[in-house]
């Protein structure tokens, strides 16, 4: 399903959904990106990450993104939540010491990714953060995110939480696009030396 770069055997791919303008979320949070995606586009999406979820060996999330999640997945039925709620996830947090997922098994928590990510490199699989900008703005400053995976909505938000917060910049290489409706589905490998 996807090209990958071959000098290492573990990726770390962040997925976001994104404004026009770069914006993972507005001033209103996420309701305001995901007011623009249609429902045809939202379909293509978990039928990507359905063959995503595949080869992933861990999913990485931030507390705020884990806090989201864990009311949401573990009731959820679909393809898409049996895959999330069984696939090992950790979560980065200095306040928590437990990440309940219930009923599924809990959540590793740890608190630095950067230094989680490193540790990992040699295990094989993928490690997939979803959302957790702090987690990607984390990785991206230490050159540990191998590939961006985007939905782009059809909306420029004009404020909120920025994918790219500023420096470090960033050499990517376009690894594939599609158009799901009026969204953009684009991936980028990052060159990480």
């Amino acid at each position: 399903m996807r090209d990958q770069p071959k000098d290492f055997r573990t990726r770390v791919i962040a997925q976001e959904w994104v404004s026009l303008d770069g914006f993972a979320s507005g001033p209103g949070g996420e309701a305001d990106l995901f007011a623009a995606v249609e429902p045809l586009a939202d379909a293509a999406s978990q039928q990507w990450n359905q063959g995503l979820l595949a080869g992933v060996a861990e999913v990485l999330l931030g507390r705020v993104t884990y806090e989201l999640f864990v009311q949401y997945w573990p009731t959820a039925d679909d393809a898409v939540a049996r895959g999330v709620n069984t696939i090992p996830k950790t979560v980065f947090s200095h306040s928590l010491t437990r990440a309940p997922w219930d009923p599924f098994d809990d959540a590793t928590v740890a608190s630095d990714p950067v230094s989680y990510v490193r540790n990992r490199r040699s295990s094989g699989g993928d490690l997939l953060v979803w959302g957790s900008l702090s987690v990607v703005h984390a990785l991206l400053a230490a050159g540990e995110l191998d590939e961006l995976d985007l939905f782009i909505a059809p909306v420029a938000l004009g404020d909120g939480l920025r994918l790219f917060a500023g420096p470090p910049q960033a050499q990517l290489q376009l690894a594939g696009s599609e158009h799901w409706s009026s969204t953009l589905h684009v991936r980028y490998f990052l060159d990480r030396h």
